[in-house]
């Protein structure tokens, strides 16, 4: 009776458990569509601002640095837009504040890592900026190991990412620039397939080198800037880098989504699984209980008919 009891109670344990993935299935799954019109809506808007700034950089001879005061980091385009050699490297993580989501935190994580061991090896600092409480919690405790350092973190996000939150990240980064922290803003996120994968990759922002190569077979024409290049620069610069961040982000969300539904649709079905071989062993000691006391019941018969 004891081994039925037990088989009983962890069936009803697992269906216990497949309600809440089966019920988690179908939020992602509703989520999930929203996230995926609104990246592929942004894709578009977000190349052709790059397109349009890489074009305007190709119609300056140079940016003269004149002496301007500039009230927010952020704003100071010749110092984020002028070379300089590459001593520390400030990276942004794209991650979850939730868990069950198959391996997606892990990762980026594993990629994140991956990457500060490469620079390591050329002698080249990260610094982190964290989104999310997964890769926070993760990546703080390997800190000392791979010697980097988190210079921000990002852990009360709403689930929805807006405008103003990649304005901040980005306002963050850029003061680490024009302080001398970080001479190079990198991403780490998550590019966004479809329903079933994502790809984790890494973006960079500044310096321009390396980005103006994905722009070298453009044929661009030169530009008439009005009122000025410092007033257009000024305003250009900032909504650049902020909405790279905010693309980074919404990608980041839709990846996240779509592993969440892929692990629990998994778990439900291997609940579905599960409760099917328990059933089946409950079965067999249930009937080997009823065939055990036919037996006695038989027995005794026959010894009082003796």
């Amino acid at each position: 009776m004891a081994n039925l009891k037990k088989i009983r109670t962890r069936i009803n344990s697992i269906k216990s458990t497949q309600k809440i993935t089966r019920a988690m299935k179908m939020v992602a799954s509703a989520k999930v569509k929203k996230f995926e019109n609104k990246v592929k809506a942004s894709r578009p808007f977000t190349y052709e601002l790059e397109k349009m700034f890489y074009r305007l950089l190709h119609s300056v001879c140079e940016i003269e640095s004149k002496q301007t005061k500039f009230n927010e980091p952020l704003n100071n385009y010749p110092v984020l837009l002028a070379e300089r050699p590459i001593k520390n490297v400030g990276l942004v993580v794209m991650t979850s504040n939730k868990g069950l989501s198959g391996a997606f935190n892990a990762n980026v994580v594993r990629y994140t890592l991956r990457t500060i061991e490469e620079y390591k090896e050329k002698g080249i600092g990260c610094e982190l900026f964290i989104i999310g409480q997964k890769g926070y919690n993760a990546l703080k405790r390997v800190a000392d190991e791979y010697g980097f350092k988190i210079t921000q973190t990002y852990l009360a996000f709403s689930e929805t990412p807006t405008s103003s939150q990649a304005r901040l990240v980005a306002s963050d980064m850029a003061r680490s620039f024009v302080n001398g922290d970080i001479d190079s803003m990198e991403i780490v996120t998550t590019r966004f397939r479809n329903m079933m994968s994502y790809s984790v990759e890494k973006w960079d922002i500044l310096p321009l080198d390396e980005i103006e190569e994905d722009y070298a077979n453009e044929q661009f024409v030169d530009m008439e800037i009005e009122p000025s290049l410092p007033d257009v620069l000024a305003e250009l610069v900032p909504l650049f880098i902020s909405s790279i961040i905010f693309q980074a982000m919404l990608e980041s969300i839709a990846s996240e989504l779509a592993s969440r539904m892929t692990a629990m649709s998994a778990a439900c079905n291997n609940a579905d699984e599960m409760i099917q071989k328990l059933t089946i062993d409950y079965n067999k000691v249930r009937q080997a209980m009823i065939t055990q006391e036919l037996t006695e019941i038989v027995g005794g018969s026959a010894a009082i008919n003796k």
